[in-house]
Protein backbone atom coordinates (compact mmCIF):
# COMPACT_ATOMS: atom_id res chain seq x y z
CA UNK A 1 0.00 0.00 0.00
CA UNK A 2 2.70 2.57 0.68
CA UNK A 3 4.40 1.79 -2.42
CA UNK A 4 1.24 2.36 -4.26
CA UNK A 5 0.95 5.52 -2.61
CA UNK A 6 4.58 6.44 -3.41
CA UNK A 7 4.02 5.31 -6.63
CA UNK A 8 0.52 7.87 -7.20
CA UNK A 9 2.64 10.76 -5.55
CA UNK A 10 5.54 9.94 -7.87
CA UNK A 11 3.93 10.16 -11.38
CA UNK A 12 2.47 13.08 -11.79
CA UNK A 13 5.64 14.96 -11.08
CA UNK A 14 7.13 12.24 -13.45
CA UNK A 15 4.76 13.21 -15.83
CA UNK A 16 5.46 16.84 -15.53
CA UNK A 17 8.80 16.74 -16.06
CA UNK A 18 8.58 15.04 -19.16
CA UNK A 19 5.86 17.45 -20.55
CA UNK A 20 8.04 20.06 -19.50
CA UNK A 21 11.13 18.38 -21.52
CA UNK A 22 8.90 18.07 -24.59
CA UNK A 23 7.97 21.44 -24.55
CA UNK A 24 11.87 22.61 -24.00
CA UNK A 25 11.77 20.60 -27.55
CA UNK A 26 9.23 21.92 -29.13
CA UNK A 27 10.08 26.06 -28.66
CA UNK A 28 13.99 26.57 -29.19
CA UNK A 29 15.08 30.05 -27.83
CA UNK A 30 13.06 32.97 -29.59
CA UNK A 31 12.93 30.51 -33.05
CA UNK A 32 9.74 28.60 -32.29
CA UNK A 33 12.09 25.63 -34.45
CA UNK A 34 12.73 22.59 -32.47
CA UNK A 35 16.36 21.68 -32.80
CA UNK A 36 17.26 17.55 -32.38
CA UNK A 37 17.78 16.56 -28.87
CA UNK A 38 21.36 15.87 -28.12
CA UNK A 39 22.56 17.49 -30.86
CA UNK A 40 26.33 18.32 -30.57
CA UNK A 41 27.14 21.67 -30.59
CA UNK A 42 30.51 22.87 -32.71
CA UNK A 43 32.04 25.92 -33.84
CA UNK A 44 32.45 26.92 -37.93
CA UNK A 45 35.84 27.72 -38.29
CA UNK A 46 36.88 30.69 -40.22
CA UNK A 47 38.94 28.95 -42.41
CA UNK A 48 39.92 25.09 -43.71
CA UNK A 49 42.98 24.77 -41.24
CA UNK A 50 40.78 25.02 -37.86
CA UNK A 51 37.71 23.26 -39.40
CA UNK A 52 35.75 20.45 -37.33
CA UNK A 53 35.36 17.10 -38.60
CA UNK A 54 31.27 16.24 -39.25
CA UNK A 55 30.46 12.61 -38.23
CA UNK A 56 27.51 11.49 -40.57
CA UNK A 57 24.80 10.01 -38.76
CA UNK A 58 25.59 12.61 -36.12
CA UNK A 59 23.61 16.20 -36.12
CA UNK A 60 24.58 19.57 -35.08
CA UNK A 61 24.45 22.87 -33.76
CA UNK A 62 26.36 25.95 -34.63
CA UNK A 63 26.19 29.43 -35.42
CA UNK A 64 26.37 31.35 -38.91
CA UNK A 65 27.66 34.92 -38.09
CA UNK A 66 26.65 38.55 -39.99
CA UNK A 67 28.84 38.40 -42.66
CA UNK A 68 31.99 35.31 -44.16
CA UNK A 69 31.88 31.96 -44.53
CA UNK A 70 32.27 28.72 -42.04
CA UNK A 71 33.98 25.71 -42.57
CA UNK A 72 33.37 22.05 -41.61
CA UNK A 73 35.25 18.70 -42.50
CA UNK A 74 34.33 15.25 -44.38
CA UNK A 75 36.36 12.68 -44.54
CA UNK A 76 34.97 10.04 -47.55
CA UNK A 77 36.38 7.37 -49.81
CA UNK A 78 35.74 7.42 -53.03
CA UNK A 79 32.41 5.80 -53.75
CA UNK A 80 30.60 7.07 -51.25
CA UNK A 81 27.81 9.93 -51.43
CA UNK A 82 27.81 12.42 -49.03
CA UNK A 83 25.12 14.56 -48.16
CA UNK A 84 25.12 18.00 -45.82
CA UNK A 85 22.06 19.67 -45.38
CA UNK A 86 22.34 22.71 -43.08
CA UNK A 87 18.91 24.71 -41.67
CA UNK A 88 19.54 27.85 -40.85
CA UNK A 89 16.88 29.83 -38.16
CA UNK A 90 17.19 33.39 -37.70
CA UNK A 91 15.58 35.16 -34.75
CA UNK A 92 11.76 35.46 -34.85
CA UNK A 93 11.72 38.93 -34.55
CA UNK A 94 14.71 39.53 -37.50
CA UNK A 95 14.28 41.76 -40.47
CA UNK A 96 14.69 39.75 -44.02
CA UNK A 97 14.35 40.31 -47.51
CA UNK A 98 12.79 37.97 -50.32
CA UNK A 99 16.85 36.94 -51.19
CA UNK A 100 18.33 36.36 -47.98
CA UNK A 101 19.02 33.25 -46.66
CA UNK A 102 21.84 30.86 -47.22
CA UNK A 103 24.30 28.74 -49.45
CA UNK A 104 25.65 25.44 -49.03
CA UNK A 105 28.74 24.12 -50.39
CA UNK A 106 31.06 21.35 -50.48
CA UNK A 107 34.40 21.62 -51.53
CA UNK A 108 37.40 19.19 -52.12
CA UNK A 109 41.24 20.12 -50.69
CA UNK A 110 42.15 21.92 -54.04
CA UNK A 111 39.52 24.26 -53.85
CA UNK A 112 37.07 23.05 -56.63
CA UNK A 113 33.50 23.02 -55.40
CA UNK A 114 31.82 19.34 -56.05
CA UNK A 115 28.15 21.38 -55.01
CA UNK A 116 26.77 23.92 -53.79
CA UNK A 117 23.15 24.94 -53.19
CA UNK A 118 20.91 27.73 -51.52
CA UNK A 119 17.64 28.77 -49.49
CA UNK A 120 16.46 32.22 -49.19
CA UNK A 121 13.12 33.41 -47.70
CA UNK A 122 11.28 34.71 -50.67
CA UNK A 123 8.42 36.82 -51.10
CA UNK A 124 6.98 35.76 -47.68
CA UNK A 125 9.20 38.22 -46.25
CA UNK A 126 8.84 35.77 -43.17
CA UNK A 127 11.87 34.83 -40.79
CA UNK A 128 11.81 31.18 -41.03
CA UNK A 129 13.92 28.08 -40.84
CA UNK A 130 15.88 27.29 -44.41
CA UNK A 131 17.45 24.44 -45.59
CA UNK A 132 19.96 24.46 -48.47
CA UNK A 133 21.77 20.95 -48.93
CA UNK A 134 24.94 20.70 -50.32
CA UNK A 135 26.52 16.97 -51.41
CA UNK A 136 29.52 15.20 -52.79
CA UNK A 137 28.06 12.64 -55.64
CA UNK A 138 30.32 9.68 -55.64
CA UNK A 139 31.17 8.72 -59.62
CA UNK A 140 30.66 12.26 -60.99
CA UNK A 141 33.38 14.19 -63.20
CA UNK A 142 34.23 16.22 -60.23
CA UNK A 143 35.80 15.20 -56.74
CA UNK A 144 35.91 11.29 -57.58
CA UNK A 145 38.55 10.75 -55.06
CA UNK A 146 39.08 9.61 -51.57
CA UNK A 147 39.96 12.56 -48.83
CA UNK A 148 39.48 14.98 -47.12
CA UNK A 149 36.15 17.62 -47.86
CA UNK A 150 34.96 20.81 -46.41
CA UNK A 151 31.28 22.38 -45.93
CA UNK A 152 31.40 25.58 -46.78
CA UNK A 153 28.12 27.81 -45.24
CA UNK A 154 28.04 31.60 -45.82
CA UNK A 155 24.82 34.00 -45.31
CA UNK A 156 23.36 35.57 -48.36
CA UNK A 157 22.32 39.26 -47.73
CA UNK A 158 20.60 41.74 -49.58
CA UNK A 159 23.08 44.41 -51.05
CA UNK A 160 25.91 45.36 -49.05
CA UNK A 161 24.91 45.41 -45.66
CA UNK A 162 22.62 42.59 -44.12
CA UNK A 163 19.50 43.40 -43.35
CA UNK A 164 19.06 41.11 -40.21
CA UNK A 165 21.95 41.96 -38.23
CA UNK A 166 23.20 39.31 -35.43
CA UNK A 167 24.15 35.60 -35.66
CA UNK A 168 21.68 32.97 -36.84
CA UNK A 169 21.87 29.00 -35.54
CA UNK A 170 22.10 26.22 -37.59
CA UNK A 171 21.56 22.61 -37.41
CA UNK A 172 23.55 20.40 -39.46
CA UNK A 173 22.63 16.70 -40.23
CA UNK A 174 25.23 15.17 -42.95
CA UNK A 175 24.59 11.59 -44.28
CA UNK A 176 26.01 8.77 -46.22
CA UNK A 177 25.06 6.68 -48.97
CA UNK A 178 27.37 3.87 -50.13
CA UNK A 179 27.79 2.89 -53.88
CA UNK A 180 25.50 -0.01 -55.13
CA UNK A 181 26.57 -3.31 -55.22
CA UNK A 182 26.95 -5.65 -58.53
CA UNK A 183 26.26 -4.85 -62.08
CA UNK A 184 23.66 -2.19 -61.33
CA UNK A 185 26.21 -0.03 -59.77
CA UNK A 186 27.48 0.33 -63.56
CA UNK A 187 23.98 2.10 -64.91
CA UNK A 188 23.98 5.98 -64.94
CA UNK A 189 20.89 6.73 -67.00
CA UNK A 190 17.75 8.29 -65.97
CA UNK A 191 13.99 6.67 -66.36
CA UNK A 192 11.70 6.93 -69.28
CA UNK A 193 8.15 8.39 -69.20
CA UNK A 194 5.79 8.77 -66.43
CA UNK A 195 3.00 9.42 -65.36
CA UNK A 196 2.93 13.02 -64.63
CA UNK A 197 -0.67 14.23 -64.45
CA UNK A 198 -2.14 15.53 -61.40
CA UNK A 199 -4.63 13.30 -59.68
CA UNK A 200 -7.96 14.41 -57.88
CA UNK A 201 -6.74 15.78 -54.48
CA UNK A 202 -8.55 13.52 -52.22
CA UNK A 203 -11.44 14.31 -50.14
CA UNK A 204 -13.42 13.34 -47.16
CA UNK A 205 -13.23 13.62 -43.20
CA UNK A 206 -9.74 15.36 -42.16
CA UNK A 207 -8.17 13.73 -39.12
CA UNK A 208 -6.82 16.51 -36.66
CA UNK A 209 -2.77 16.05 -36.29
CA UNK A 210 -0.53 18.68 -34.32
CA UNK A 211 2.70 19.14 -36.27
CA UNK A 212 6.23 19.02 -35.13
CA UNK A 213 8.75 22.58 -34.90
CA UNK A 214 11.49 20.82 -36.58
CA UNK A 215 13.09 17.89 -38.82
CA UNK A 216 14.02 16.08 -35.32
CA UNK A 217 10.62 16.39 -34.29
CA UNK A 218 8.06 16.18 -37.31
CA UNK A 219 4.60 14.37 -36.84
CA UNK A 220 4.15 11.17 -39.34
CA UNK A 221 0.98 11.42 -42.21
CA UNK A 222 -0.11 8.43 -44.25
CA UNK A 223 -2.36 9.27 -47.03
CA UNK A 224 -5.51 11.13 -45.88
CA UNK A 225 -6.56 14.14 -44.98
CA UNK A 226 -5.18 16.02 -42.50
CA UNK A 227 -6.52 19.31 -40.54
CA UNK A 228 -4.16 21.57 -37.92
CA UNK A 229 -3.83 25.50 -36.95
CA UNK A 230 -1.03 27.31 -37.62
CA UNK A 231 -0.41 30.82 -36.72
CA UNK A 232 1.60 33.99 -38.52
CA UNK A 233 5.07 33.55 -38.31
CA UNK A 234 5.27 29.74 -37.50
CA UNK A 235 6.99 26.87 -39.22
CA UNK A 236 5.09 23.39 -39.11
CA UNK A 237 6.82 19.88 -39.60
CA UNK A 238 5.27 16.79 -40.97
CA UNK A 239 6.83 13.65 -42.30
CA UNK A 240 5.38 11.68 -45.19
CA UNK A 241 6.74 7.98 -45.26
CA UNK A 242 7.59 7.26 -49.56
CA UNK A 243 8.58 3.85 -50.51
CA UNK A 244 10.61 2.83 -53.83
CA UNK A 245 8.11 3.14 -56.12
CA UNK A 246 6.05 5.19 -55.28
CA UNK A 247 4.45 8.50 -56.27
CA UNK A 248 3.91 11.82 -53.89
CA UNK A 249 1.27 14.07 -54.34
CA UNK A 250 0.51 16.85 -52.03
CA UNK A 251 -2.23 20.14 -51.52
CA UNK A 252 -2.26 22.43 -49.21
CA UNK A 253 -5.15 24.26 -48.51
CA UNK A 254 -5.65 27.47 -46.24
CA UNK A 255 -9.11 28.16 -44.64
CA UNK A 256 -11.18 31.04 -45.08
CA UNK A 257 -10.60 34.02 -41.89
CA UNK A 258 -13.45 35.09 -39.17
CA UNK A 259 -13.36 38.51 -39.21
CA UNK A 260 -14.22 42.10 -41.32
CA UNK A 261 -10.86 42.58 -42.27
CA UNK A 262 -10.21 42.73 -45.86
CA UNK A 263 -6.83 43.15 -47.59
CA UNK A 264 -4.36 40.66 -49.83
CA UNK A 265 -1.64 38.98 -48.76
CA UNK A 266 0.84 37.86 -51.17
CA UNK A 267 3.16 34.65 -50.38
CA UNK A 268 1.31 34.06 -47.31
CA UNK A 269 1.21 30.33 -47.12
CA UNK A 270 4.25 28.58 -48.37
CA UNK A 271 4.25 24.70 -48.94
CA UNK A 272 7.94 23.08 -49.24
CA UNK A 273 8.84 19.78 -49.58
CA UNK A 274 12.41 18.20 -48.59
CA UNK A 275 13.68 14.12 -48.98
CA UNK A 276 14.71 12.17 -46.70
CA UNK A 277 18.27 13.96 -46.72
CA UNK A 278 16.80 17.17 -45.99
CA UNK A 279 17.17 17.85 -49.93
CA UNK A 280 15.02 20.84 -51.57
CA UNK A 281 11.99 19.09 -53.88
CA UNK A 282 9.42 21.65 -54.65
CA UNK A 283 7.48 24.47 -53.22
CA UNK A 284 4.49 26.24 -54.06
CA UNK A 285 2.93 29.55 -52.51
CA UNK A 286 -0.74 31.05 -52.02
CA UNK A 287 -2.04 34.82 -51.40
CA UNK A 288 -4.66 34.98 -49.29
CA UNK A 289 -7.80 37.30 -49.16
CA UNK A 290 -9.47 36.16 -46.16
CA UNK A 291 -11.58 33.61 -48.65
CA UNK A 292 -10.10 29.66 -48.77
CA UNK A 293 -7.41 29.06 -50.83
CA UNK A 294 -5.74 25.86 -52.14
CA UNK A 295 -2.43 24.77 -54.37
CA UNK A 296 -0.90 21.66 -55.01
CA UNK A 297 2.63 20.30 -54.93
CA UNK A 298 3.72 19.60 -58.73
CA UNK A 299 3.04 16.09 -59.17
CA UNK A 300 6.42 13.82 -59.19
CA UNK A 301 8.19 10.70 -60.44
CA UNK A 302 7.31 7.21 -58.67
CA UNK A 303 10.92 7.44 -56.12
CA UNK A 304 13.73 5.61 -57.78
CA UNK A 305 17.87 5.37 -57.44
CA UNK A 306 17.98 6.11 -61.54
CA UNK A 307 16.44 9.90 -60.87
CA UNK A 308 19.54 10.90 -59.49
CA UNK A 309 20.40 11.03 -63.07
CA UNK A 310 17.80 13.51 -64.31
CA UNK A 311 18.34 16.72 -65.05
CA UNK A 312 18.72 18.66 -61.13
CA UNK A 313 15.05 19.56 -59.93
CA UNK A 314 12.44 18.11 -58.63
CA UNK A 315 12.87 14.57 -60.58
CA UNK A 316 16.42 14.45 -59.68
CA UNK A 317 15.57 14.64 -55.87
CA UNK A 318 13.18 12.07 -55.22
CA UNK A 319 16.19 9.44 -55.61
CA UNK A 320 15.75 7.31 -52.17
CA UNK A 321 12.79 5.93 -49.82
CA UNK A 322 12.05 7.51 -46.54
CA UNK A 323 10.39 10.24 -44.84
CA UNK A 324 9.50 13.21 -47.45
CA UNK A 325 9.10 16.21 -45.27
CA UNK A 326 6.63 18.56 -46.10
CA UNK A 327 7.11 22.33 -44.15
CA UNK A 328 4.32 25.02 -44.06
CA UNK A 329 4.78 28.64 -43.36
CA UNK A 330 2.42 31.27 -42.42
CA UNK A 331 4.36 34.76 -42.93
CA UNK A 332 3.71 37.32 -40.21
CA UNK A 333 2.88 39.17 -42.17
CA UNK A 334 -0.73 37.53 -42.13
CA UNK A 335 -1.44 39.00 -38.85
CA UNK A 336 -1.20 42.73 -39.25
CA UNK A 337 -4.24 42.20 -42.07
CA UNK A 338 -6.18 39.11 -40.54
CA UNK A 339 -5.53 39.07 -37.08
CA UNK A 340 -3.20 36.71 -35.09
CA UNK A 341 -4.84 33.58 -35.78
CA UNK A 342 -4.80 30.72 -35.52
CA UNK A 343 -5.75 30.07 -38.96
CA UNK A 344 -7.11 26.19 -40.60
CA UNK A 345 -4.46 24.51 -42.60
CA UNK A 346 -5.33 21.02 -44.24
CA UNK A 347 -3.29 18.83 -46.22
CA UNK A 348 -4.16 16.23 -48.32
CA UNK A 349 -1.85 13.55 -48.59
CA UNK A 350 -1.65 10.77 -51.54
CA UNK A 351 0.98 8.03 -52.13
CA UNK A 352 0.39 6.02 -55.36
CA UNK A 353 2.00 3.13 -56.61
CA UNK A 354 3.27 -0.08 -55.57
CA UNK A 355 6.30 -0.26 -53.11
CA UNK A 356 9.25 -2.65 -54.59
CA UNK A 357 12.36 -3.52 -52.98
CA UNK A 358 14.47 -0.51 -54.77
CA UNK A 359 18.55 -1.03 -54.91
CA UNK A 360 21.00 -3.42 -53.32
CA UNK A 361 23.65 -1.24 -51.98
CA UNK A 362 27.09 -2.46 -51.10
CA UNK A 363 27.17 -1.37 -47.44
CA UNK A 364 24.60 0.55 -45.21
CA UNK A 365 23.58 4.47 -45.44
CA UNK A 366 24.49 6.23 -42.00
CA UNK A 367 22.81 7.13 -40.17
CA UNK A 368 21.30 3.53 -40.98
CA UNK A 369 17.63 3.10 -41.73
CA UNK A 370 17.32 6.87 -43.49
CA UNK A 371 16.25 5.22 -46.74
CA UNK A 372 13.72 2.65 -45.02
CA UNK A 373 10.28 3.75 -44.35
CA UNK A 374 9.81 0.86 -41.74
CA UNK A 375 10.24 3.28 -38.72
CA UNK A 376 8.28 6.24 -40.32
CA UNK A 377 5.49 4.05 -40.38
CA UNK A 378 5.26 2.41 -37.35
CA UNK A 379 5.22 5.64 -35.73
CA UNK A 380 1.75 6.55 -37.37
CA UNK A 381 0.35 4.62 -34.18
CA UNK A 382 -2.55 5.39 -32.18
CA UNK A 383 -1.21 9.08 -32.41
CA UNK A 384 -2.96 8.74 -36.05
CA UNK A 385 -6.26 9.79 -34.60
CA UNK A 386 -5.60 11.50 -31.86
CA UNK A 387 -2.61 13.48 -30.32
CA UNK A 388 -1.84 11.01 -27.29
CA UNK A 389 -0.33 14.17 -25.16
CA UNK A 390 1.68 11.61 -22.19
CA UNK A 391 2.68 9.58 -25.47
CA UNK A 392 3.84 12.39 -27.61
CA UNK A 393 5.94 13.71 -24.24
CA UNK A 394 7.47 10.38 -24.09
CA UNK A 395 8.56 10.50 -27.80
CA UNK A 396 9.87 14.33 -27.38
CA UNK A 397 11.75 13.24 -24.39
CA UNK A 398 13.78 10.41 -25.67
CA UNK A 399 15.50 7.61 -25.13
CA UNK A 400 16.86 9.19 -21.56
CA UNK A 401 13.07 9.80 -20.22
CA UNK A 402 11.78 6.46 -21.23
CA UNK A 403 14.68 4.98 -19.34
CA UNK A 404 14.05 7.35 -16.52
CA UNK A 405 10.15 5.54 -16.98
CA UNK A 406 11.02 2.33 -16.39
CA UNK A 407 13.43 2.65 -13.88
CA UNK A 408 10.65 4.49 -11.45
CA UNK A 409 8.24 1.43 -13.04
CA UNK A 410 10.96 -1.14 -11.99
CA UNK A 411 11.77 0.55 -8.53
CA UNK A 412 8.45 0.57 -7.52
CA UNK A 413 7.19 -3.13 -8.29
CA UNK A 414 10.15 -4.49 -6.69
CA UNK A 415 9.30 -2.46 -3.34
CA UNK A 416 5.65 -3.52 -3.99
CA UNK A 417 7.12 -7.32 -3.80
CA UNK A 418 9.22 -6.32 -0.54
CA UNK A 419 6.02 -4.86 0.76
CA UNK A 420 4.22 -8.12 0.26
CA UNK A 421 6.65 -10.16 1.20
CA UNK A 422 7.17 -8.65 4.62
CA UNK A 423 3.09 -8.37 5.25
CA UNK A 424 3.10 -12.32 4.48
CA UNK A 425 5.51 -12.83 6.64
CA UNK A 426 3.99 -10.70 9.66
CA UNK A 427 0.67 -13.29 9.07
CA UNK A 428 0.06 -15.28 11.96
CA UNK A 429 0.32 -19.19 10.45
CA UNK A 430 -3.10 -21.70 11.62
Amino acid sequence: MTAALALTALLPAFAASVLSVGSAAAADGGSGYAFAAGARTVGGARGTTDAVPLEPGTTYRSTLPEKGEIYFRLDLAADTTAYVPVTAVPPSDATVSASDGIEVSVEDDNGTACDYNSARFGAGLSPRPVTALGHRDAGKALCQDAGTYYVVVERLVSGSQTTSPGSWDLEIAPVTEPALAGAAAGATTAPGAWDSASPEPLTGTARRRTAGAGFSTARTLDQGVWQTDITPGQTLYYAVPVDWGQQLHATVDLGSTSGDAHGYVGAALNLSLYNPVRGYVDDVSLGYDGTQKSSSLTPLPPVTYANRYAVPGAENSVRFAGAYYLVVHLTGQTADTFGPGPYGVTLRVRVDGTPNSGPTYAGSPVPKGVFDVSADRGSLGAAADGDGTAMRALAVGGIGTGTALLLVLGVWTLTARRAQIRANAQKPTA
